[in-house]
């Protein structure tokens, strides 16, 4: 036996794989305390981080937004190497409008008189139930105020009395809405616009802030969502920004001081033996000079290779762990404690994507754009008979990327993510034409974000290019990003970040096998770039600690 480094191999080059490797090598460079290796499924670095261009302009196709910039890793990272101004236009780089326009089915402009105490109501219970607040003084508006407090406890009281019924995030958000209807007097029920009463109106509005909601969170459904995780969730103070010069330079700054060669690409692992029995040997490797040294953890590999390891750092996502370890594969052998295949099984994992689409524009013979810009839009469905097809029913909003853009985006969450992916350019332009064509026919769309009637073909809309992300069908991802379902609880995003087998277990010499970071591992910040990035550092930690160095760097 020979005196060897101990190896890390880290699984994914993604946000927590890479600020891993980072902490670790900055902090083993002057003593070359490890033996550090990244093996990476895909072709490039960043996982789910991936900024690209789309006519002209710098666009994120994955992760888009530093959420709050008070204490956020990835905000002081962003500032100390100055990527938060570009001459460049990025997106999202304006703020939204206050007043955004918003528009019923059928091309029916909505005021804000009717959208905003929906808004308020919808705001108020989503900050009850984050645990931002808990209770209302305020009310809603026109004296209709509502005790969230009490709705609550009937909430939760109901899950107690009856297990079978669902504490979930949607059920609250819906007991609420139904609180605040009910609180109507008769005369308030009025028809609006010849179809709709009152009540059908706001209830439209509020499935249109539902399905915003479900962009954030990945979840396809809030009814999937556990109500009392979500007081767990935390965000940074601050306002929410994206990144000028794209979210990819803050994945190469942390690459940035890793020696060449220490990334291998195209290393998609098949399967991950290690030894959890103290009986059982471990890997036996030639060292180079007349000795061997014994390792407990082998990683195969696709192509038929293998590599021996002291110690890996799993940062698979979700999607994946779900897809091979709970379809009774051999990914881990043996395969992992009961517990964390019942927390991976128990946590949500869900697909958000993006479109975008390039809006065609018509130019006088100087060349000036001839086309009002296109508003910040705002949609409202409630129609089942309409041309509209149902995956576009399904989003809330569709806009320029900035105020001077002629790309527009729209988010999908859920069933209709998954359905955009398999859409052909053409079925995307003739479905969004024809949403467009429904909520605004013939509109020209003016500067203050308000529209005109033109009945003349000047007026028509009409898009270019399209690009989608595709997260979903993604084999290395398979999805985009972590939530705590009905079911499931915080518990299970901690026993998701315990190592194996953890020190002092049966006194196994290989304690620290195989050790797991990524959004998914964070109690607190789960489905961030943040909480991927905190997870990192927390396993890279852990194995400093393990061998008494200084994590200090």
């Amino acid at each position: 036996m020979v005196i060897k480094k101990p190896r890390i191999v880290i699984i994914g080059a993604g946000m927590a794989g890479l600020s891993a490797a980072n902490k670790l090598f900055k902090c083993a460079v002057s003593k070359e305390l490890f033996e550090l290796l990244i093996v990476e499924g895909g072709t490039r670095i960043g996982g789910r981080i991936k900024t690209s261009e789309f006519c002209d302009d710098r666009i994120e196709m994955g992760a888009t937004w530093i959420h709050g910039i008070g204490g956020s890793p990835i905000h002081q990272i962003a500032q100390e190497i100055n990527s938060l101004e570009s001459e460049k236009p990025w997106e999202c780089m304006d703020s939204l409008p206050d007043e955004p326009l918003t528009i019923a089915e059928g091309g029916f402009k909505l005021s804000p008189s009717i959208v905003e105490p929906i808004n308020y109501l919808f705001n108020k219970l989503m900050d009850f139930a984050q645990g931002k607040s808990k209770s209302i003084e305020d009310g809603i508006t026109n004296n209709h105020e509502i005790d969230f407090s009490k709705i609550a406890n009937e909430f939760l009281n109901a899950g107690e009395n009856d297990v079978s019924k669902s504490l979930s995030l949607g059920s609250f958000l819906r007991k609420g809405l139904d609180a605040y209807l009910d609180s109507r007097k008769e005369d308030e029920v009025v028809n609006f616009q010849g179809s709709w009463n009152r009540k059908s109106l706001e209830s439209a509005i509020f499935s249109m802030l539902e399905n915003t909601q479900r962009t954030y969170t990945s979840a396809g459904d809030l009814n999937l969502l556990d109500f009392i995780a979500e007081s767990e969730y935390r965000m940074f103070p601050g306002e929410e920004i994206t990144i000028a010069q794209g979210y990819f330079s803050i994945i190469e700054s942390l690459a940035s001081v890793l020696p060449p060669d220490t990334i291998q690409f195209g290393r998609k692992v098949s399967k991950i033996e290690w030894n959890p029995d103290v009986q059982t040997t471990s890997v036996m490797e030639n060292s180079g000079n007349n000795g061997y040294v014994s390792r407990p953890v082998m990683l195969h590999f696709v192509d038929g290779s293998s590599i021996s390891a002291d110690h890996v750092i799993v940062t698979v996502s979700l999607g994946v762990l779900k897809h091979e370890v709970c379809q009774d594969s051999c990914f881990f052998s043996p395969s992992l404690p009961k517990c964390k295949i019942q927390a991976i099984s128990r946590l949500g994992f869900g697909v958000v994507n993006k479109l975008f689409l390039q809006l065609n524009s018509k130019h006088d013979q100087d060349g000036n754009n001839s086309i009002n810009r296109f508003p910040f839009l705002q949609m409202v469905f409630h129609q089942e008979d309409s041309t509209i097809p149902w995956w576009m029913r399904r989003t809330a909003s569709l806009s320029p990327i900035y105020s001077k853009s002629n790309v527009l985006l729209s988010w999908f969450a859920g069933e209709e993510a998954l359905a955009l992916e398999t859409l052909s350019d053409e079925q995307i332009l003739d479905g969004v034409s024809a949403t467009i064509s429904d909520l605004m026919p013939y509109s020209q769309f003016n500067c203050n974000g308000t529209v005109s009637s033109d009945h003349t073909s000047n007026g028509e809309v009409k898009f270019g290019k399209v690009l989608k992300s595709t997260w979903g069908a993604d084999p290395l991802f398979l999805g985009s990003y972590s939530y705590v379902a009905v079911g499931s609880s915080g518990d299970d995003l901690d026993t998701m970040a315990e190592p194996l087998p953890k020190l002092g277990l049966d006194e196994n010499p290989y304690p620290l096998q195989i050790l797991f970071a990524g959004e998914a591992t964070h109690r607190t910040h789960y489905s961030t770039t943040h909480g991927a990035y905190f997870s990192g550092i927390r396993e890279a930690n852990r194995l400093l600690q393990h061998y008494k160095y200084s994590n200090d760097v």
